[in-house]
């Protein structure tokens, strides 16, 4: 190791022990209490159906993150204890990042009328590590929603990879065979029956073994009868848009900006995220029909996306 990396490094420690010192560290309250109207659009975004949240003024758990979230304000950012880690690691060119746990508690319903406030404790940096996108940190906090004053409803810990994207090689330096893509799924015994169709040209969708429920993503579970049996059906491999996003920024290791990430309407009956692709930005329309197609990213990964029906 270099002696400005050991600086740097030693630099990095220092300041993750000054800002887990800091403890818990309360926001502003959100901007507006919890709200029929928000709860509404979350449920068609989710397609949860479930009729006791409206019916009894309840927000579901997992919208804990939305009441507090700041938008697209032009005033000043408040800064939380996370911030000054994620500028310095940013500085000492660790710019990829990449989320690696979400784990959320809920202590019970949060109700109509209610206001949260967050309050943030970063928990520590582990790193150097080298890992398969690069060189990084991982940076660990906490995230603690309070009602009033003092009663905690909802808390998260989120943890992200911070590392130093490879180095771009000229064209005539580049090997013949496909460099290892940067963003590399997460394959466990829940998914790896989706990546393996995708590498053989199928799309397929988890189902369950006793009733039938699809679902999608992958999970564990039926969400409708709680089996833990499980299969999967090929589908037809059509789907409608049914939202999108167009992704400017931040940079995003391995693609190239703007690209379109949409979720896909499935006529079997579950909806799936991909990439829109072979269509100009400004043709992508909600409700356009779609058809998947497989992109080989390395060696290794097969992506699903889709491009418009008939192209």
């Amino acid at each position: 190791m270099t002696g400005s990396a050991k600086n740097a490094d030693e630099e990095l420690r220092e300041l993750a022990a000054k800002q887990v010192a800091l403890g818990e560290v309360r926001g502003a309250p959100a901007a507006d209490p919890v709200n029929v109207p928000m709860i509404r659009h979350w449920l068609a975004a989710m397609g949860d159906e479930n009729p006791v949240y409206l019916e009894q003024g309840l927000a579901p758990p997992t919208m804990a993150q939305v009441w507090t979230m700041p938008g697209l304000s032009r005033g000043p950012k408040e800064r939380s204890p996370v911030d000054d880690m994620m500028t310095a690691l940013n500085g000492h060119g660790y710019t990829g990042v990449v989320a690696t746990n979400c784990e959320q508690t809920y202590h019970r319903y949060v109700r109509v009328g209610e206001l949260l406030t967050p309050a943030t404790r970063f928990s520590g940096l582990a790193g150097p590590k080298r890992t398969a996108l690069g060189v990084g940190y991982f940076a660990t906090w906490h995230i603690t929603w309070y009602s009033g004053d003092d009663e905690p409803v909802a808390e998260m810990m989120f943890r992200v990879l911070k590392f130093r994207p490879p180095q771009k090689t000229e064209p005539q330096e580049q090997a013949a065979e496909l460099p290892p893509y940067p963003l590399q799924p997460a394959v466990n015994q829940d998914t790896a029956f989706f990546w393996d169709g995708a590498g053989q040209g199928e799309l397929r969708i988890q189902s369950c073994a006793d009733c039938g429920e699809l679902r999608h993503p992958p999970g564990p579970l039926c969400p409708r009868c709680r089996s833990a049996e499980r299969t999967h059906r090929v589908a037809s491999g059509t789907g409608t848009l049914f939202s999108y996003v167009v992704h400017h920024h931040p940079p995003v290791p391995g693609r190239e900006t703007p690209f379109v990430v949409g979720v896909v309407e499935l006529p079997e009956g579950v909806r799936i995220v991909g990439n829109v692709v072979d269509c100009p930005i400004e043709e992508v329309r909600i409700g356009m029909p779609l058809r998947v197609t497989y992109r080989r990213m390395d060696d290794r990964l097969v992506l699903p996306m889709w491009a418009p029906e008939g192209r």
